[in-house]
């Protein structure tokens, strides 16, 4: 049985609460610039921000097309003019305030730091993302932070991990797993760069095409996982 080594986590939804984050920082955002956050405007936006992200995962935008356009589209249904790209910066600010973790992540994290070697892989925005990562205090407990801004590539595309795994010393992919709550950049991500994939699903989707090597409901159930794959590991006896 193979022993993990390097473990590469998601951060929004996955050891982050980022709906959480994101709670708090749209009502602060469209109430500065007189729209209300209605469940009206809250869909419209996140109908015109979903629709950007995917894009942005298949390669048909870019990242600053993505951060110029979801406001500007967003306030302009509502017949408001805006500088889009000036919200954007504003909103990130916001989310960065954000200490919320998803449950068990903090413990998590404390637990796995000493005999693993823990990496960062994620598509957000690299100044918000490592700002979150130093007010929250989970920075140093990871080796190195791969942001999709500063690879040049995002989640799920192959050179995405090729560059991760390029930086990473000594990588072994049958000693790595990803964790992440995204089917799509995560788990396909994971998969077809050759590491095994670990699906954080809560809500117990169900997978489309590729399935995960293991799936878990909570952070909690990932330790026993990467236990049973160390060399000295005894399976406990039930009494």
């Amino acid at each position: 049985m193979k022993e993990y080594q390097f473990l590469l986590f998601d951060l929004d939804d996955t050891l982050l609460d980022f709906k959480a984050a994101e709670k708090l920082a749209l009502p602060k955002l469209f109430e500065a610039y007189q729209l209300p956050l209605t469940p009206q405007t809250e869909d419209v936006y996140r109908k015109i921000n979903t629709g950007l992200w995917r894009s942005l995962e298949e390669g048909l935008i870019t990242r600053d097309i993505l951060m110029e356009t979801r406001f500007g589209k967003t306030f302009e249904h509502f017949g408001i003019e805006v500088d889009g790209k000036a919200l954007d910066a504003e909103y990130r600010g916001y989310l960065a305030e954000s200490k919320v973790f998803v449950e068990g992540a903090l413990e998590l994290i404390h637990t796995l730091e000493p005999e693993y070697e823990l990496y960062i892989t994620s598509n957000g925005l690299a100044e918000t993302q490592m700002k979150r990562l130093q007010v929250t205090g989970l920075g140093p407990y990871f080796k190195q932070v791969f942001v999709s801004e500063n690879t040049g590539y995002q989640k799920p595309m192959k050179p995405f991990f090729d560059y991760v795994f390029e930086r990473i010393p000594n990588f072994d992919p049958n000693k790595a797993m990803i964790i992440g709550d995204s089917y799509s950049a995560d788990i396909i991500g994971g998969a077809n760069a050759g590491i095994d994939t670990c699906w954080l699903n809560p809500f117990n989707a169900v997978p489309s095409t590729i399935r995960p090597t293991y799936e878990i409901q909570k952070l909690d159930q990932l330790l026993p996982i990467i236990n049973s794959h160390k060399a000295n590991y005894q399976q406990p006896i039930e009494i």
